[in-house]
């Protein structure tokens, strides 16, 4: 499926480049299995209480199977500089762009579930390539992107223990490999969580991090949450609205609870693309709405090709199953404080899971350098909105170039 690399002698060696090039046989073969869909019966509800709905799923799949362009893809993903290495037994996929500006800062950022390196890909010029998107020569990264164990291209671990702990200490050793000194992190959704650890890790090198998805709850108020007891009294009108989201965000993530418990018995999400399509459509409400609307034709931050781009990588990777054991893996809260000590950056977009109130954030990070409220942008704020992100970035790394 993807180009194969010749084998170095020299384990922890740069192998590359890499390039994706699926065999025209199994486009064929997922087109076929599309049309072969046997389909449920419609929701008796007129919303998506039930999960996706019916229309949206089946309009997915025709534009999919009729109209849809993997190619493309493709060719994106090969203009990129790609790259796979062996850390701790396992080989890791790795976009790489250096910038041309010299004092570039290097800057790692890991994606999530359900999403992959795609997420991504709009972000690239703009961060390496500022002075074309309005910002400035000094606003520079040189970017790592690496696809996690289990995702995308890189490998699938075959034994337990590769959790957020082991990914976070191998991004430590991505960028000690690729000779980065001093460098900063950012991730939302399990990037942040990894980026966390990271910051909690504290390697050297590790000058800062940034997070769109701050792990900031405080442990009582998530425990509290998480077993429907009372919270504490005295929270601030913004932290009775963050316990608010987040008690509906612990209710309406079955998929999280099923992937966490059993992930293998999800075997027809590597049977069926319609179905795999369908579980990575219901991540979280707005979202879904956001994707909905883009296949009745009002694409809104995310279009159906930047959709299907990211299914059909998992499709084509057969990772449904590999991607899911990371939250059978995962031993921590996803949204409370893990002592991290280093600098932090926090950008707060409107329909993220939870609006991370500014107290909770200087509390879970004591060396707070930027926090920032924006008025649009939701949990695939990198997909949905770059420039916007970009933006983010560069403000709230500015500090520590």
């Amino acid at each position: 499926m993807p180009t194969k690399l010749s084998l170095p002698t020299d384990k922890n060696a740069i192998r590359g480049p890499f390039y994706v090039n699926v065999p025209e046989a199994e486009l064929t073969e997922l087109r076929r299995r599309i049309y072969a869909t046997k389909w449920p019966d419609r929701e008796t509800v007129a919303d998506a209480s039930q999960g996706v709905q019916l229309s949206t799923i089946q309009e997915l799949a025709r534009y999919w199977a009729s109209d849809y362009d993997w190619r493309k893809c493709e060719a994106k993903l090969n203009a990129l500089p790609q790259f796979i290495t062996e850390i701790d037994g396992l080989d890791i996929h790795f976009i790489h762009v250096r910038s041309k500006h010299k004092d570039a800062l290097p800057l790692i950022i890991t994606h999530g579930w359900p999403g992959s390196i795609i997420e991504m890909l709009k972000i690239v010029d703009p961060l390496t390539n500022p002075t074309a998107h309005g910002a400035k020569a000094s606003d520079a990264f040189h970017l790592v992107i690496p696809s996690m164990p289990g995702y995308g291209f890189s490998g699938k671990p075959t034994t337990t223990g590769w959790g957020p702990v082991r990914i976070a200490q191998a991004w430590t050793e991505l960028m000690k490999r690729l000779g980065y000194t001093k460098y900063v992190a950012q991730g939302g959704d399990w990037g942040a969580i990894i980026t966390d650890l990271m910051g909690v890790q504290a390697p050297p090198g590790l000058v800062g991090i940034h997070s769109n998805m701050p792990g900031v709850v405080p442990p009582d108020i998530d425990k509290a949450l998480q077993s429907g007891n009372p919270l504490p009294s005295g929270l601030s009108d913004d932290e009775r609205r963050a316990s608010r989201q987040l008690d509906f965000v612990y209710k309406h993530i079955g998929y999280a609870q099923m992937m966490g418990t059993r992930p293998q018995t999800l075997t027809g999400l590597a049977d069926s693309p319609v179905g795999l399509a369908a579980f990575m459509l219901d991540h979280d409400a707005r979202s879904l709405e956001l994707i909905s609307q883009a296949f009745a034709g009002h694409p809104g931050g995310l279009t159906r090709d930047d959709v299907l781009d990211n299914i059909t990588l998992y499709w084509l990777t057969n990772t449904a199953i590999s991607s899911a054991r990371l939250y059978w893996e995962n031993k921590f809260s996803f949204f409370a404080v893990k002592g991290v000590s280093i600098p932090v950056a926090v950008s707060v977009f409107p329909y993220e899971l939870y609006q991370a109130p500014r107290s909770w954030t200087e509390r879970a990070y004591p060396k707070l350098m930027y926090f920032n409220r924006l008025d649009k942008g939701g949990h695939f704020a990198a997909w949905e909105q770059p420039q916007l992100f970009a933006a983010e970035l560069r403000a709230g790394f500015k500090s520590l170039r």
